[in-house]
């Protein structure tokens, strides 16, 4: 079951939490198993939490630069 599941993630990019649901399992644990075959390289966890941290930054920076482009057009 464990191979399925990382096979539905891996290959055909069915989304972590939709799996985890239609099998009664938490998506930590398939974060974990994902995280255990791949070495020398950032576990799939780590990889989902830079990408959202990421996100967040380039939200801010646009933020940035918005108000920064508002505060040019006035003067």
């Amino acid at each position: 079951m464990r191979e399925q599941i990382i096979n539905r993630v891996k290959n055909d990019g069915v989304n972590i939490k939709q799996v985890a649901e239609e099998h009664g399992i938490t998506d930590s644990a398939i974060y974990k198993w994902l995280g255990k075959g791949v070495e020398g390289a950032p576990s799939l966890l780590e990889y989902a939490k830079l990408k959202r941290e990421n996100d967040e930054l380039l939200k801010l920076v646009g933020l940035i630069t918005l108000k920064l482009s508002e505060t040019q057009k006035k003067k």
